[in-house]
């Protein structure tokens, strides 16, 4: 099978690890549950931040939210290893900015997840990662966002959710925790 993933919020726990930066950046105290209870992909809200503010602070805090030490979700970096282990194609596809693609792909490969040639897609818009996904012929893809995830489910492919407080609303499969993998693909 090839099986597709989006990396950030998918696969790394990376908007909570941008909200613990901004808490120590912006010297907070936001409480985590304020972070859990957001209804949007933005996190600069609770912070007091305009969109503008946000969009800067993101900015200029990109290099250390990608790059430093965010954590994998739990089971995550095993399940791929599993699944490349027994033969299938594993393909990361992500909306990373193309000049983090490089730096993105071996960040991956020193945290232990298996990239080949080939197997990983970085630098590009929506629709563009919609393009990609049907291109390759993907099975089952992984996502957290809601707008490439309900293009995806209206063209047959197999979408699963990573379940987050911004696409509650999204009538798809959830995955609450990774360790359920086995199962979904079990069933199928």
């Amino acid at each position: 099978m090839k099986i597709g993933f989006d990396i950030d919020d998918t696969l790394i726990n990376l908007r909570e690890h941008a909200f613990h930066i901004y808490n120590k950046k912006l010297n907070q105290n936001i409480p985590i549950e304020i972070f859990h209870s957001l209804p949007t992909l933005e996190i600069h809200k609770p912070f007091g931040l305009s969109d503008q503010e946000g969009q800067e602070m993101w900015k200029n805090t990109m290099e250390n939210i990608y790059f430093s030490d965010c954590p994998p979700f739990p089971h995550a970096l095993e399940m791929i290893n599993e699944l490349k282990n027994a033969g299938h194609e594993i393909y990361y596809i992500t909306s990373r900015p193309f000049a983090h693609c490089e730096r993105t792909r071996s960040w991956l490969i020193q945290a232990g997840f298996p990239v080949t040639p080939g197997s990983f897609f970085c630098g590009m818009k929506d629709l563009e990662k919609i393009n990609i996904i049907k291109e390759l012929g993907i099975d089952y893809y992984f996502d957290d966002k809601p707008t490439v995830l309900e293009t995806l489910r209206d063209l047959g492919i197999n979408v699963y959710v990573k379940n987050s407080s911004y696409n509650k609303h999204l009538d798809l499969p959830r995955i609450e925790c990774w360790s359920v993998w086995k199962k979904i693909f079990n069933e199928k």
